[in-house]
């Protein structure tokens, strides 16, 4: 976007922020970016006003204010888009009625939408997963989703604490047909991970996926890469916690445990990575 293009879809930028991209602005009005570049370099000034022309314009589009990333513009996802997505999701009638169930549960946030349900149930047939875990399965839906696309012979450990949450998964199993491929374990996670290692385990399964205690979040990585093979993925939920993770007044045990966790992540060299924006966000981890 050029100079003159920001200038046409803004006409002026009032009550800009302070400080930006490390730079404080002056509280002036009516600026535009060759005024700006009286205090900033042009790149800042241009990034700058592109942020300020989509929130002016209400628009869907979020601007990175890092000048580094060259005004890289995404999409911000609001409810009505949200919608469209959920749309365009291929939702089993089964998944469906468990979601619906689910809904009148409490807790029923903790349930990982239909989008992530799809993409983990891709990622297990794109791997041609036969051995899987679940860190966390409340009432079954991911689990459920990833059965239906195992083959037959194939092995999902569920890992579940919580008695009633599993009755529900248990029952739409049975009624998907699939209650062959997974071995619920009630109980801790860590206990049924730590067990599974001391019974000879170690690589022999091909995916995981962990959605549990987010101050275990660690502890739960360092087991699977045991557990997984080289070339297996562990896709770990709720890595932007509600966007907590970027805010640096937000410093509670669970946001903090998150936000060690990706940053331990980013140094770990025995996996490849990619944090994906979907849901509550996701990072797929491979095992080299």
């Amino acid at each position: 976007m050029s100079s003159r293009m920001v200038l046409r879809c803004t006409n002026s930028f009032a009550l800009f922020r302070h400080k930006f991209n490390g730079h404080f602005f002056p509280s002036i009005y009516l600026i535009d970016v060759s005024s700006l570049t009286r205090h900033v370099s042009s790149t800042t000034a241009l990034s700058f006003c592109q942020l300020q022309a989509s929130k002016l314009h209400d628009s869907p589009v979020t601007v990175a204010s890092d000048v580094r990333y060259g005004g890289k513009q995404i999409i911000s996802v609001d409810s009505a888009l949200y919608d469209y997505i959920l749309s365009n999701v291929r939702e089993p009638t089964i998944l469906r009625e468990l979601r619906e169930e689910t809904a009148t549960m409490r807790g029923s946030h903790m349930q990982v939408s239909p989008d992530q349900a799809q993409l983990l149930a891709m990622l297990v047939q794109i791997l041609g997963a036969k051995r899987c875990i679940e860190v966390g399965t409340y009432t079954g839906y991911s689990s459920l989703a990833v059965a239906l696309v195992l083959p037959e012979g194939g092995h999902l450990v569920a890992c579940e604490r919580d008695g009633k949450s599993i009755e529900v998964a248990k029952r739409y199993y049975d009624r998907a047909g699939v209650s062959h491929k997974v071995d619920v374990r009630h109980g801790l996670a860590a206990d049924t991970l730590k067990s599974l290692i001391q019974k000879g385990e170690i690589c022999r399964y091909d995916f995981a996926f962990v959605d549990a205690e987010k101050r275990m979040y660690q502890e739960y990585f360092e087991l699977l890469l045991q557990l997984v093979r080289v070339g297996g993925l562990i896709v770990v939920d709720n890595v932007l916690w509600h966007g907590r993770v970027s805010d640096p007044l937000v410093n509670d045990t669970k946001t903090l445990s998150i936000r060690n966790f990706n940053e331990n992540l980013m140094e770990d060299n025995r996996v490849d990575i990619s944090m994906v924006p979907i849901g509550d966000g996701m990072t797929i981890c491979r095992k080299r």
